[in-house]
C-alpha cells in the first residue's frame, strides 16, 4: 500500500479530507476557508485580522505569521493592533470598505481577537461597531480568549456578559472541529443578521489538537425564510443615526440571529429517550465535561436515554434560541444546566419557560434546596457533574449499577490527594 504524501502545509492547503491541527491553527485556517467559499459563490472578498494577543490566544499572531504566504494567497491581511480597542475600531472600518462603491472587493470579512481583559477595555468599540452593523458580504467575528481559572492572566475571566451587554451573539465551540465550523457559521450569521458575532475561546478547545474534516463545503448554510426584516435591510449603511441603529438591533437583528441559529441547528438534542424526564443542557467545554461525566457513570448514550435522560447541546448560549429550548423541555420533570462561571443559559431558560403549563424545575448553580450545586468560581470537573447527574437520575428510578458507580465516584472524589 502506498502511503499518502504529507507536508506541514497541508493544514492550510488541503481543501478536502482530514488534517491534524490545533485550535489556534484552525482559527488561522478559518479566513482562508471563508475566502474559498466566497469565491465558489462568485464573490470577490478579502479578509482582515486585527487584535492583541493574550492567553489562550497568545500564540495566535505567531501562527498567523507562519502562515503569511497562505493568508496572502487568499486576500487576507493581518495588522496587529496597538491595543485591543484600536484593533476593534479598525475592524469596524473594514465593514465600511465598499459602502461608497469604490472598494476593491465585494466585501471584507473581519476577525478581532483578544483575551478577557482586552474584551473589557474594548466595550465602546464593540457597542458602536455592532450597532452600525456588518457588511452584507463582510461580517465580523470577535474571538474572546477566556481564562476561566486564571492560569496566565490577572483575573479568572468570563467574557460572555461583555458580549451580552453589547448585544453581540455568542457561539461556544466544543472542540477544534467546531472552531472551524462555527467560524464559517458565524460569518454567515453576521452577514445575514447585521450583527457582529462572538466566539468563546478557552484553552480546552483552542490549545487542543484534533483530526478534523476540512472539506470546504462541509458546512451547509441554510438562510431562514419568513424572517421579519426592514425594507432597507440590517447591514451597515451611511448615513445612519443612533436611534435607527438601536431600533434595528432590537427589532430585527437579534430576531434574525435566533432564526439563523434554528435554521442551521446550532443547538440540538444529542441524547433523547422515549420517556425522558431529566434534561441536561450545556455548551462548549462544559458539554465535553458532561460527556465525560456520563462515561464516568458507565452510561452509553443508549443507556442514558433508557434511564430517562435528554441531553441538549447549545452552540449559541446567547441569545438562547427559544423554539428549540421549549421543544427540548417538553415532557421533562427537571432540567440541569451545566455551565462554567456565571450562569448564562440558566436564567434565559427560566425566563422562556416561566408560566408554561407543566414547566420543569430548573437547577444549575443552585440545587432544589437553594444550596450551591455547580459553583460559579474556578472550573467545573466531570466528577462533580457526574454526581449531579447521577443523583437526579436515581431520583427518577433506582438502578443498582448506577447507584454503585455513583458511590464509587463519591468515594474517589472525597479521598485526600497525596
Amino acid at each position: 500500500m502506498q502511503l499518502k504524501t504529507l507536508t506541514l502545509d497541508d493544514k492550510y492547503t488541503l481543501t478536502e479530507g482530514r488534517i491534524f491541527i490545533t485550535g489556534t491553527q484552525a482559527l488561522v485556517r478559518l479566513p482562508m476557508t471563508q475566502q474559498q467559499r466566497d469565491r465558489q459563490q462568485g464573490h470577490n472578498t478579502a479578509g482582515y485580522i486585527s487584535g492583541y494577543r493574550g492567553s489562550p490566544l497568545g500564540n495566535f499572531d505567531d501562527q498567523i505569521g507562519k502562515a503569511k504566504k497562505h493568508l496572502g494567497a487568499h486576500n487576507v491581511v493581518f495588522v496587529p493592533g496597538v491595543n485591543e480597542d484600536l484593533a476593534a475600531t479598525a475592524v469596524w472600518g473594514s465593514q465600511q470598505a465598499e459602502i461608497g462603491g469604490e472598494g476593491k472587493y465585494d466585501g471584507v470579512f473581519a476577525l478581532w481577537y483578544g483575551k478577557g481583559p482586552g474584551v473589557d477595555r474594548t466595550g465602546d468599540a464593540f457597542r458602536h461597531g455592532n450597532l452600525a452593523g456588518s457588511s452584507k458580504l463582510g461580517g465580523v467575528l470577535v474571538l474572546m480568549g477566556d481564562d476561566h481559572t486564571c492560569e496566565s492572566s490577572t483575573t479568572c475571566h468570563q467574557s460572555d456578559f461583555a458580549m451580552v451587554d453589547a448585544m453581540i451573539p455568542v457561539l461556544s465551540p466544543a472542540g477544534v472541529q467546531e472552531i472551524l465550523d462555527y467560524g464559517v457559521l458565524g460569518w454567515a450569521m453576521s452577514r445575514f443578521s447585521g450583527c457582529w458575532v462572538g466566539i468563546k475561546c478557552v484553552k480546552d478547545t483552542v490549545e487542543a489538537t484534533a483530526s478534523i474534516d476540512v472539506d470546504i463545503d462541509r458546512v451547509k448554510i441554510a438562510l431562514p425564510e419568513g424572517v421579519d426584516l426592514p425594507p432597507d435591510g440590517v447591514n451597515i449603511r451611511q448615513p445612519d443615526k443612533p436611534h435607527a441603529q438601536e431600533a434595528r438591533l432590537h427589532r430585527y437583528k437579534l430576531g434574525a440571529v435566533t432564526a439563523f441559529a434554528r435554521s442551521n441547528r446550532i443547538d440540538r438534542i444529542i441524547i433523547d429517550g422515549p420517556q425522558a424526564k431529566l434534561g441536561v443542557v450545556s455548551h462548549g467545554k462544559s458539554y465535553l465535561d458532561v460527556l465525560q461525566a456520563l462515561d464516568e457513570l458507565n452510561l452509553s448514550e443508549q443507556a442514558a436515554a433508557e434511564l430517562g435522560l435528554r441531553l441538549y447541546k447549545v452552540g449559541m448560549p446567547w441569545p438562547l434560541e427559544p423554539q428549540g429550548a421549549v421543544e427540548f423541555a417538553e415532557g421533562l420533570e427537571k432540567i440541569l444546566v451545566v455551565e462554567e462561571k456565571r450562569s448564562l443559559i440558566e436564567f434565559q431558560l427560566k425566563e422562556q419557560l416561566y408560566g408554561r403549563a407543566h414547566a420543569p424545575a430548573i437547577v444549575g448553580k443552585r440545587d432544589e434546596n437553594g444550596q450551591t450545586l455547580l459553583q460559579s468560581e474556578m472550573a467545573l470537573d466531570s466528577n462533580q457533574i457526574a454526581i449531579a447527574i447521577g443523583e437526579r437520575l436515581l431520583a427518577l428510578a433506582d438502578n443498582a449499577a448506577l447507584r454503585q458507580r455513583l458511590e464509587e465516584i463519591r468515594v474517589r472524589t472525597a479521598r485526600p490527594r497525596a
